[in-house]
């Protein structure tokens, strides 16, 4: 597993995390390893099997926690902590930040207030007129949306 896909993994995870409202300082040090992680010199997988979590923690961003989930990730292609919440919240919900005029604050209030977690579900909702129900979203957003949705 390279430094990026690492690193793609916990940016992942940061991101999911912001959508189900948690805290901002684990997000943002999740943001901040997956940073870190990506320009490392030295492969990650290589530290992890010679150095294990000690050698991990010499990254900056990276304490203890995260590198016992780099090392689970490394030996097993996943972590727990990732597995637990791609379970609670689909991981489908990122593929709505694909879609023109929905960043992660309306991705959130997609999910968290119409339980939207896919692009399947968008098509729904917005084919419904459920758009006009959505704090935040204007009319330019709606039909960016609409438009975004359409091409897809």
């Amino acid at each position: 597993m390279t430094n990026e896909e690492i690193a793609r993994r916990f940016e992942r995870l940061a991101m999911l995390m912001e959508i189900r409202g948690e805290d901002r300082f684990r997000i943002r040090s999740y943001r901040n390893a997956a940073e870190m992680i990506e320009v490392w010199p030295t492969p990650l997988e290589k530290i992890a099997r010679a150095e294990g979590v000690k050698g991990l923690q010499e990254i900056p961003g990276v304490g203890k926690a995260i590198s016992g989930k780099i090392v689970e990730l490394v030996e097993r292609g996943t972590f727990e902590a990732y597995e637990r919440l791609t379970t609670e919240t689909p991981e489908s919900v990122l593929d709505l930040l694909d879609i023109s005029g929905i960043g992660l604050k309306t991705a959130a209030t997609l999910y968290q207030q119409f339980k939207i977690s896919s692009i399947d579900d968008l098509k729904k909702f917005v084919g419904g007129g459920g758009l006009e129900l959505v704090d935040g979203i204007g009319e330019k957003s709606a039909e960016r949306i609409k438009e975004s949705l359409a091409r897809r």
